[in-house]
Order: C-alpha cells, then sequence, then structure tokens
C-alpha cells in the first residue's frame, strides 16, 4: 500500500498537473521534476505541462509549437529591454509575466484534483493564464525556487529591499521612476493574489522569511516543503573510476559545481580568493588538496587568477560520474551571492562530504554551522577560507551524514510532505 493510498483519499488516485518551464533544463526544473516522480511513487497521478521537454517521459509533455513558443519568450524579453534602456546585461535577471499559454481549457488541468505551478516564467503563464487557472475553482499550489513570486519582476533581490513597499526605481531596469515596469508587475501580481486563493510553498525558511517581509506576500499562506533529492542514488564511496580527475588521486578533494560557474550570482571569484589565501599561507595543506570545478564557464579566464592547485572538468551529464565524484570528495564549496535551497550542498552532504559556505540564503536549512558543515561570515572570503581548512580537517562519519539527508531531504518524504497539503487543500474545497 502506498502513503497516498493509506489516506482518506476517495476511491482514485489524486491527480495533480504540475506546470514547470521545463523538465530538466535548470535546477528548478530538475527538481520538480524530481518531485513528479517522488509523488507518482507515492500513488499520485502526477503530469507535467512544460515549456521546453528534454525527456521522453510520457508524464510530460510540451505546451505550443516551436513558433509560438518563441513569440511569447521574445515579446517579454523586448518589452525588458524597453524598460531597461536596451541594456543586455540583467535581461534575464527579471521576468514579467505579461505574455504565456492559457492552459485552463487543457484536459490534464481540467482533470486533476490539485494545479501545481513550478517556475512558469519566459514564456509559459503570465499572470492572466494563472487567473484563469484559479477561475476553475481547484487548489492552485506555487512552488517558489527564487525571489519573483514576492517581487515586482527580480528573481534575486541582490540586496534590494524595495520589495517590502511596493517596487518601482528598480535597480535591474536601472530606474530612477517610482511607476516604472517593476511597480506596473508588483499592482499586476497584488491583483493576482487577491483575486485568487493561491498557497504558496518555499523551498527553504530563508526563502518563507523574505515573503513575510513582502508587501505582496506577507498575509498570504505560505509553507515550507524543501526540494525532494534522490538521496540514495548518492553514495558514500566511488563504485566507478574517475576518469576526469588528474594527478595524484591521493589528494583531499575540494569540489565546487553549477550549471554556469561563472555566473555572477554564483561568486566564483570569492572561492578563488579563499583558495588563494589557503595557498599562500597553508602551503602543506594545498600540496595535498585539490580542488575540482564542473560545470559551464562562459568566461576561459574565471578561473586564470587561481593558484590553489585545481583543475576544471567541465559539464558532467553522466550522474554516475558525478555521484562518483562527490564520494570521492571531502569538501563542497559554495561562494554564492544568494541561494534558495544550494542542491550542490545537499547532494554533497548525501555522498558524506561537508559543505562550506555563506550564509545568505536556505543554507541554515541544510548546514548546522561547525557540526555537519561551515557557514562562513558573508563575502568574507577569509572565514570562507577558515571554514575549508576547518572541513578537510575533520574526521567525518560519511555515512551517518548521508542518514541524516535522507531524514530532510529524501523523495519521499518531501512527496509525503505535499500529498498531506494537498488532502487538506481539497478537503477546504
Amino acid at each position: 500500500m502506498t502513503y497516498h493510498e493509506s489516506l482518506p483519499a476517495g476511491s482514485r488516485p489524486l491527480k495533480v498537473a504540475m506546470i514547470s518551464h521545463s523538465d530538466m533544463l535548470g535546477g528548478a526544473s530538475v527538481v520538480t521534476y524530481r518531485l513528479m516522480k517522488a509523488l507518482k511513487a507515492e500513488g499520485v497521478d502526477a503530469r507535467m505541462s512544460v515549456y521546453n521537454r528534454l525527456t521522453d517521459d510520457a508524464s510530460v509533455r510540451q505546451v505550443g509549437t516551436a513558433g509560438t513558443r518563441g513569440v511569447r519568450f521574445a515579446w517579454e524579453r523586448v518589452r525588458i529591454m524597453a524598460a531597461n534602456g536596451f541594456r543586455r546585461d540583467d535581461l534575464f535577471k527579471v521576468s514579467t509575466a505579461d505574455t504565456g499559454f492559457n492552459l485552463s481549457r487543457d484536459p490534464w488541468i481540467r482533470e486533476a484534483d490539485v494545479i501545481l505551478l513550478g517556475w512558469i516564467n519566459q514564456g509559459l503563464l503570465s499572470l492572466d493564464d494563472i487567473e484563469a487557472l484559479g477561475r476553475l475553482g481547484k487548489p492552485v499550489v506555487w512552488v517558489m525556487h527564487d525571489m519573483w513570486c514576492l517581487t515586482g519582476i527580480c528573481h534575486h533581490s541582490l540586496g534590494c529591499t524595495r520589495y517590502t513597499e511596493s517596487c518601482g526605481r528598480c535597480p535591474l531596469l536601472h530606474s530612477r521612476r517610482d511607476n516604472d515596469l517593476s511597480r506596473h508587475v508588483w499592482e499586476r501580481k497584488m491583483k493576482l493574489y487577491d483575486a485568487v486563493p493561491l498557497t504558496f510553498v518555499a523551498v527553504s525558511r530563508w526563502l518563507a522569511d523574505r515573503c513575510a517581509e513582502s508587501s505582496l506576500l506577507a498575509k498570504r499562506d505560505v509553507r515550507v516543503i524543501p526540494n525532494a533529492f534522490p538521496v540514495d542514488s548518492f553514495v558514500i564511496r566511488p563504485r566507478g573510476e574517475l576518469t576526469v580527475l588528474q594527478g595524484d588521486l591521493d589528494h583531499d578533494i575540494i569540489l565546487m559545481g553549477a550549471a554556469r560557474l561563472d555566473d555572477h550570482i554564483k561568486g566564483l571569484p570569492m572561492a578563488v580568493d579563499a583558495l588563494n589565501y589557503i595557498f599562500d599561507n597553508h602551503p602543506k595543506v594545498a600540496q595535498r588538496t585539490v580542488a575540482v570545478f564542473f560545470g559551464d564557464l562562459r568566461s576561459s579566464a574565471a578561473l586564470h587568477n587561481l593558484r590553489f592547485p585545481h583543475f576544471h572538468v567541465g559539464r558532467i551529464n553522466d550522474p554516475n560520474l558525478l555521484r562518483d565524484l562527490y564520494a570521492r570528495s571531502k569538501v563542497v564549496l559554495s561562494s554564492s551571492l544568494y541561494e534558495t535551497l544550494p542542491g550542490t550542498l545537499i547532494e554533497g552532504q548525501a555522498s558524506g562530504c561537508l559543505p562550506v559556505t555563506f550564509g545568505r540564503g536556505g543554507q541554515a536549512d541544510i548546514v548546522t554551522h561547525l557540526s555537519d558543515g561551515y557557514i562562513a561570515r558573508y563575502a568574507d572570503t577569509r572565514d570562507l577560507a577558515k571554514g575549508i581548512l576547518w572541513a578537510l580537517d575533520q574526521n567525518v562519519d560519511r555515512q551517518a551524514l548521508h542518514e541524516s539527508v535522507r531524514r530532510r531531504f529524501s523523495s519521499t518524504s518531501v512527496a509525503r510532505s505535499y500529498i498531506e497539503l494537498f488532502n487538506q487543500l481539497v478537503a477546504v474545497k
């Protein structure tokens, strides 16, 4: 008997229609797809509608045609550029949700008991489309993977606090006007949230705290449920040969990865500074340690100033190789400026690595400072280096660390939290 079938939820499986920008493109999409699989494993009839489909999963289908998707994507970007003086530097740090697909007549949506929204920007759903979904009378759960739902237009506020008021004078638009595009979208969101009884899910307590500060979400229904991770697919000892590693395999490994390592939000220069500090001041540590970076680099010069022994293995598409690399490493490093719930830290812990990170985001949901990781003072590269040295010096019970991650972030536990929420909302309806 599945967990869902053990609940008084009726004679047929609960049906959940999930809407996400993609099934596998980007971190938010990957964890949404994992959630779908976890829900299905618990007896839920879960399906995904996506803008960009990469898998051949029959439970996932793509909306629209290539042409209609392209038009919607381009229209939103053009409107943003018109508002920011045709600058490209911050173009994808904001979204407006002023165009998308009306899925309210889609059979998968109409048959569902619950609608779950993931990351819906860049042409998938407009705010009007979300209002149309709300008019169906079904519970609508919106999972927040960044700050966009609680701000006017930005995905991360980057220190700006105007979302506590009503936005306007948006720094990402280089705007000095109160009544700019960010204020306009803020007003549209307020109208939507007043019209549709949405239930928001923050993937970390840090993000929920930002919601409590937000003029848009302070008085709304916000729950906290972490992302689901396939904890048992991560192992504490490598099972295969690590052909990507170069040099002496006896070295301790500091692992750092991201989809794009030199994305500004990842703070790569601060990781470089911290590692250089260790190289200059703790040469014996540097002699027995190597830093391994995985993920894309837009600039080949991003690591040129790094003196600490290192190499870059590029993007890793083989999950078994990534699993073994985590299992071989001692430290998983993140120098991100903001992270809602950094997946590399969870994956590292599931493999027995100690995370070293800044604390501006959901890191405190993952790391207990000086117990199962190190949270450095924000943007303090000396303290980040201190954390790396501390982690390298620990004798970790890798299996115990793995088990702690299972208790907190396993797909089963997260899916069951969602099922409890869904049943509550369906009962109210």
